[in-house]
């Protein structure tokens, strides 16, 4: 509009809602239109914007109210998928990044009001899972490394109802699994890693570095370290049988421990496939009369599945088990030993 009842917008505004001379808010629908004057008004024809099919198309506002301190992204209000300019600017839309989106189709959206960038949907591929990091909401806690649990927001599509639940910015505990997403790139970023895989003849011990402090479970009669409840932080006494989960590796760990027989090396010229003895070498001793002489020496160690939980929390992994395993007791961890002398 050349001339309106106000003569000029408030000041910070660029789009007129309430008949202001400027840019208006309100589109023209395709037809005929009356007392349209050609000295009241000037016409721009746009496009009709089309997000093709496996993009959507994320949403810049060029006018609004201010975003609040400390978000980066203004909040969805109602606005017809943002063909309501109008609507939005009298609901209280904020200028800047939104984090609403529009999914593919055909839109009659203001350009003067609104710029829209079309991106690909996010597609997590079989046995891949995405780690997913959230650049808005409230602060991590004190003490932990990822965010809040958080429901309803249908894997970080509905990325408001993330926030309206006070979810954390920053790195997550949920995951997402194989599919298509309409995932918003201005809220989201989605890191794609494979699934974690234990195979057969071994568990998967799992360390979580999230979660509240739980309670030992393995009683007063191992000292070597805490064993807690799934879903808490430390040890898990429930390990993981052979198959593939979607593990966050940021926030748990998974060990593996082979619970058939394991054959350890103690040779310059023999290692075995785990490949756990490569590090071992013969060794040197002297005899009665003080001649030195090289033995070669197996060993041979089986962990039942229950036991190894205690096995992690003792020696951190089985690495560390094999350097120290010919001189630790064998009963505190229930490990069966047979040594060889060749």
């Amino acid at each position: 509009m050349l001339f309106g009842a106000n003569r000029s917008l408030p000041d910070g505004r660029i789009i007129a809602t309430k008949g202001e001379a400027g840019f208006q808010g309100k589109t023209l629908a395709p037809g005929l239109y009356w007392g349209m004057w050609p000295w009241q008004y000037g016409i721009n024809m746009q496009p009709f914007l089309v997000i093709p099919e496996g993009n959507i198309g994320v949403v810049l506002s060029n006018d609004g109210a201010e975003i609040p301190t400390g978000a980066i992204l203004g909040r969805k209000v109602e606005s017809d998928n943002f063909q309501d300019a109008v609507s939005f600017l009298d609901n209280g839309g904020q200028k800047g990044r939104q984090t609403a989106y529009i999914t593919a189709g055909t839109y009659r959206i203001n350009t003067y009001a609104f710029t829209v960038t079309v991106t690909q949907m996010v597609i997590i591929h079989e046995n891949m899972v995405g780690i997913v990091t959230c650049l808005d909401g409230q602060p991590i806690e004190s003490g932990q490394i990822a965010g809040k649990f958080i429901e309803g927001h249908n894997n970080f599509q509905d990325f408001d109802s993330f926030l309206k639940n006070n979810g954390n910015r920053g790195l997550q505990p949920s995951i997402i699994l194989a599919g298509s997403y309409n995932i918003n790139p201005w809220a989201i970023q989605i890191e794609e890693v494979p699934m974690t895989d234990v195979p057969i003849g071994y568990v998967g011990v799992v360390i979580s570095y999230i979660g509240v402090d739980g309670k030992d479970l393995t009683g007063e009669s191992f000292k070597h370290g805490n064993i807690v409840s799934k879903g808490q932080r430390g040890v898990w006494m429930e390990a993981y049988g052979p198959g593939k989960y979607p593990i966050n590796k940021y926030t748990m760990k998974v060990e593996l421990v082979p619970t058939t027989n394991l054959v350890l090396n103690w040779a310059n010229a023999r290692t075995e496939s785990h490949q756990l003895d490569k590090n071992l070498s013969t060794i040197t001793v002297r005899s009665q009369d003080g001649f030195p002489f090289n033995l070669d020496v197996s060993q041979i160690i089986h962990i039942p599945a229950n036991e190894a939980p205690k096995v992690i929390a003792r020696f951190g992994s089985m690495n560390n088990l094999v350097t120290q395993v010919l001189s630790q007791p064998s009963e505190t961890i229930s490990v069966t030993r047979h040594r060889t002398v060749m």
